[in-house]
């Protein structure tokens, strides 16, 4: 059901890559709702993916851009604002990489050339696209910009290896921009703590098929979908937010906040 909720907002949505991505469902909602936005994505990652399907049913254009490449972030901007006629209004950041967990690589023993560019794609680019947006005063006062994270970066989860280290520093340049932008262009940064979502990403990570089961079980709301973390971002870019900046939101279920449940227990204890 359509609210209207971004009617006349226009955006960046990064990470789009099939539909099962979280960035994909957030752009079919930001359409439903009146938005208007341009897609992009690292050349390699969009060989891979249906972006243009995506594009084709969202009238929207797509910028191929690598993240980590400051030139390609200025003419990812300087284009958009062309294309949408203006400033910005909403920004997702949705990337994340790690070559390490791809390869089989144990967080104690990463190939650090390959931790490098995992926190380059997936944390560094976040303050990249910010300083780009901040530089060019691309975005539009009340604006808003979302970064989805997970809670590896405050908690232990083996084997999200060095994708838990990249979410920390993630969460801290959110808050860290978050304060400059929110000062001095009234724009609001946050990110967004999502369940283990299947999306092609996150399948990537050793046992993860399991961890949904159990975050499942742990959580008295059960998992939040990636269409429910597509409507929580439209929530935050929309006008209803307003002051709501510098936070790491939840949208899990719950599970943040559980030591454990009785379903956990019945399943420990073998009684189910």
């Amino acid at each position: 059901m359509s609210h209207n909720l971004l009617k006349g907002k226009k955006g960046i949505i990064f990470g789009a890559l099939d539909s099962n991505s979280i960035a994909w469902k957030t752009a079919e909602r930001v359409h439903e709702e009146g938005g208007e936005f341009v897609l992009t994505n690292a050349p390699v990652a969009m060989r891979m993916g249906q972006i243009n399907e995506l594009a084709e049913k969202t009238g929207s254009q797509i910028i191929p851009a690598d993240a980590t490449s400051e030139e390609d972030l200025q003419n990812l901007v300087e284009k958009s604002m062309e294309i949408l006629g203006g400033k910005i209004d909403f920004v997702l950041h949705s990337i994340g990489m790690s070559i390490n967990v791809r390869k089989g690589k144990s967080y104690t023993d990463q190939n650090y050339s390959w931790t490098q560019k995992g926190t380059d794609v997936s944390a560094m680019s976040f303050h990249k696209v910010m300083q780009t947006l901040y530089k060019a005063d691309a975005m539009n006062e009340w604006g808003s910009i979302v970064a989805l994270t997970y809670m590896a970066a405050q908690r232990v989860f083996p084997d999200y290896n060095d994708m838990a280290d990249n979410k920390a520093y993630l969460e801290s340049i959110a808050r860290s921009f978050g304060y400059f932008f929110g000062r001095d262009k009234n724009v609001r940064v946050n990110t967004i703590s999502q369940s283990p979502t299947p999306t092609t990403a996150g399948s990537g990570v050793k046992g993860f098929d399991g961890f949904i089961a159990y975050a499942d079980k742990m959580s008295p709301l059960g998992n939040a979908t990636a269409l429910d973390c597509a409507n929580y971002t439209v929530s935050l870019f929309s006008d209803l937010t307003k002051r709501v900046t510098l936070q790491n939101l939840y949208n899990d279920g719950g599970f943040s906040n559980m030591g454990v449940s009785d379903a956990v227990m019945d399943t420990f204890m073998g009684e189910e």
